[in-house]
């Protein structure tokens, strides 16, 4: 089990290896806080304005307050935006929220596919078909938001669809996250400097209930 200190040092190392491999343009450095009710959040300065994502506003208007208002951990060179956030009770995860919002303004790699085809960190975006579009994994230890098969305790959100929540193991480590988002939207990047960005350990136990796992969902490793 993970404790919150534990979790902001993750971020801090991660945050140092996307630096030090050129894919990160800008970032915020994690902070832990308490709150009342002896909760402690584990999240970056400009999260208070991540709730912009939950509404009914078209996408690239989201995405412009959240990088107007610096709401990220991290931004990648192409824009795309990745946000982390932890809340423990008692030294027990009680929520995460993993975002990945990616630019919708993509336009000026792929015009000009021939300036960027050589460099790994733009070689999986200059396609003209690439439709961009947010990633959520929510975790929320509550039995009373529970609902079997419709809202899983870790479930997977795939644009802003508000039904779509694809039942996920268990919830995510830090590294976790970053591994799906590079292995997946920056594989040519990923598997260049994967030596670098492994070594990560650490794991959350299942959450998932057993008529969950009968349907499609996603499985967290757990070593």
């Amino acid at each position: 089990m993970s404790t919150p200190r534990q979790i902001k040092n993750q971020f801090n190392e991660l945050l140092i290896k996307l630096i030090q491999t050129g894919l990160s343009s800008d970032q915020n450095f994690p902070f832990e806080r308490k709150k009342q009710g002896g909760e402690i959040e584990v999240a970056f300065p400009g999260a208070e304005h991540t709730s912009v994502a939950m509404k009914d506003v078209y996408y690239p208007k989201i995405y412009q307050h959240l990088e107007r208002e610096r709401a990220f951990l991290v931004k990648m060179l192409d824009g795309g935006l990745i946000q982390m956030m932890y809340e423990f009770k008692n030294e027990r995860l009680k929520r995460h929220r993993l975002a990945f919002f990616s630019s919708p303004y993509l336009e000026k790699f792929q015009n000009n596919p021939e300036i960027y085809i050589e460099d790994e960190v733009y070689a999986d975006i200059i396609a003209k078909n690439i439709v961009s579009f947010p990633i959520r994994f929510d975790y929320d230890a509550s039995n009373n938001r529970h609902i079997e098969m419709h809202h899983p305790k870790s479930h997977l959100t795939l644009g802003q669809y508000q039904n779509c929540r694809i039942p996920v193991s268990a919830p995510l480590m830090p590294h976790h996250f970053m591994d799906f988002i590079l292995r997946n939207f920056y594989n040519t990047a990923h598997r260049k400097y994967s030596d670098q960005l492994n070594g990560f350990r650490g794991y959350f136990p299942n959450s998932i209930v057993s008529a969950e796992k009968e349907i499609i969902h996603v499985q967290i490793p757990t070593g």
